[in-house]
């Protein structure tokens, strides 16, 4: 049988390999997005299935108002999933030639081109002129200077050494009233001030006012030492005390505009709101069967816990499943990108069409002043029968023609794209037929296989026979294992234990949402829909084991085939098929 691991394994890996890693996108981007002339910005282009055959770019167009100082790459690559990834970092080191709003042009860059980006470009003032004569001096700036209560504050502290410092630490801003956190790693680059060169160290932080009113923040500052390379003594460890410290700034916070009602108070830079899993035209979503829907809210300025939870709105003809909300704020530059995520499953319980309600989301754009909505628009998706209800299904059956009540399919199948499961389904089949190949090659070389259950029967004393092959389960082993398991309180081997059992009596069934289309005791069916939401809400009531004890004890309740036992036309008389 190691022939058929090894066959499995290769007809994957030729599967997944000629979509592994990512087709090649590039993206250009800023580490800072304002500076003063004479600092210095780098411009990160970050190629995604970037491979070993990329060159450096053109960097000719960028010398117009720029002087590159140096170029670095980096390559990584991860798997996750089973797909893997590889990512080109290549870093572009610049220092403006002159004040204004620059413009970074599109750049080709291993086939693509990047999109074009701007920099503002300051004049330094004279204070920060006179500044620059000190070895050691300090920078610190808020933006926006004024803005509303909940929304974020960016808060930049820079340090501008033109020495050797053995130590020191910055002071991290303390406003009461005020939540405050770091954003990223600390920024190191180099700049000139006054015709002399300095390192610079950039911290930033975010600041978000919790009441109205004019706010100040108190100075920042830094303590630490350098160490003087003409000191003989300095290698053993002497150094000069040195400190700096920036101006204290404030800023001025309002309240939530008046009439803003009972709805969140969101204020943002931008803010977006989507619902993904929705099938594709050729997939096909039947009673019983879960959609599962993954709606995403991400805003920037705004940190996680500020978001307001998310819900789907009530949706006819199905029941809906919310699952485990995922929640992360990371820095996006010097602003926070806070994102909720949840998952929801939806099942619908009748044919037809199932029309998701609009959702929307109402913010304030602190970048326009004024309020906006994020919605996702209504979105309908037609439903087919269950397998085995009520005859073959068709696409245009009517919802009286479908069970009313929700069923749960074997775990939580949602439709997904035909790519790549058509391609396993093609390359599993493939496989099987190679190894079908393989074992008449066997038989026609001499080689014995494995004997089949009747012929171990008949030759049990041989020596060497293989032992008989495992059977099917019959009806009544399903039976007495689904009834174990149903008093273990596990709602997954309940399920699966339920359609083994059924398997057996119905070969044909191949989920629990086409075990549904053949039951015919409403009681039956609630149980399975009980079951259902167990399975997907996680929760398992102690009185769940005993009702499917008590309601599948005698069988399964089959539904008659039409005029079976009564003339054409006449339902039967007795429906329950009793074991």
């Amino acid at each position: 049988m190691k022939y058929w691991r090894f066959a499995v394994f290769t007809a994957f890996v030729l599967l997944l390999a000629p979509g592994a890693v990512r087709a090649a996108g590039v993206q250009a981007t800023l580490d800072r997005s304002t500076v003063q002339l004479g600092d210095t910005v780098t411009l990160n282009l970050q190629v995604d299935g970037g491979g070993g055959g990329i060159s450096m770019p053109d960097l000719q167009p960028l010398q117009q108002d720029f002087t590159i100082l140096g170029t670095s790459q980096n390559r990584s690559i991860s798997v996750v999933n089973g797909q893997a990834s590889s990512t080109l970092t290549i870093g572009v080191a610049l220092r403006p030639n002159h004040v204004g709003t620059l413009r970074i042009p599109a750049l080709d860059v291993g086939g693509s081109r990047t999109a074009p980006l701007q920099l503002v470009v300051d004049a330094p003032n004279p204070n920060q002129a006179a500044a620059a004569n000190r070895d050691v001096f300090m920078q610190a700036q808020v933006t926006p200077a004024q803005g509303y209560v909940g929304e974020q504050f960016s808060y930049v502290v820079r340090l501008y050494y033109a020495v050797n410092i053995n130590s020191g630490a910055l002071s991290a801003p303390n406003v009461d009233g005020m939540d405050v956190r770091k954003l990223g790693d600390d920024l190191n680059y180099d700049t000139q001030r006054g015709g002399r060169d300095y390192h610079v160290l950039e911290r930033r932080y975010a600041l978000t006012p919790q009441h109205a009113g004019r706010i100040g923040i108190p100075a920042a500052s830094f303590q630490g030492e350098i160490a003087d390379p003409m000191d003989p003594n300095s290698f053993f460890g002497s150094s000069t005390p040195v400190s700096a410290s920036a101006p204290g700034v404030s800023i001025d916070v309002q309240a939530a505009p008046a009439g803003w009602g009972n709805a969140d108070w969101l204020p943002a830079r931008q803010l977006t709101l989507s619902l993904e899993g929705w099938p594709g035209a050729q997939d096909h979503l039947r009673v019983g069967q879960s959609l599962t829907l993954t709606m995403t809210l991400r805003a920037t300025g705004l940190p996680a816990e500020a978001l307001p939870a998310l819900s789907l709105p009530s949706v006819a003809g199905a029941s809906v499943y919310p699952g485990k909300t995922d929640s992360s704020t990371r820095p996006d530059g010097q602003w926070l990108l806070g994102q909720r995520q949840r998952v929801f499953a939806v099942v619908p319980d009748r044919a037809g069409t199932l029309t998701i309600p609009a959702t929307t989301v109402k913010w304030w754009n602190v970048l326009g002043q004024r309020m906006e909505v994020a919605e996702i628009p209504a979105h309908s998706v037609p439903v087919l029968p269950a397998l085995g209800a009520n005859g073959a299904p068709s696409p245009a059956a009517s919802p009286a023609a479908a069970s009313s009540t929700p069923a749960a399919s074997d775990g939580v199948r949602a439709p997904v794209a035909s790519w790549p499961w058509r391609w396993i389904a093609l390359a599993a089949a493939a496989t099987g037929l190679l190894g079908i190949l393989a074992w008449w090659w066997r038989r026609r070389r001499g080689v014995r296989g494995p004997a089949p259950a009747s012929a171990s029967a008949r030759a049990p004393g041989r020596k060497g026979a293989p032992a008989p092959a495992p059977t099917v389960p019959s009806a009544r082993q399903g039976r007495l294992r689904f009834l174990a398991a149903a008093r273990s309180g596990n709602a997954g081997a309940q399920a699966r234990s339920l359609l083994a059992w059924a398997r057996a009596e119905r070969p044909a069934i191949l989920s629990l949402g086409d075990l549904l289309g053949m039951l015919d005791a409403a009681p039956q069916r609630d149980a399975i829909a009980g079951l259902q939401r167990r399975m997907y809400a996680g929760g398992l009531p102690a009185a769940g084991s005993v009702d499917l004890v008590r309601v599948f004890k005698r069988g399964f309740a089959w539904k008659k085939p039409a005029g079976a036992g009564q003339g054409p036309g006449l339902p039967p008389l007795y429906p329950f098929d009793l074991h």
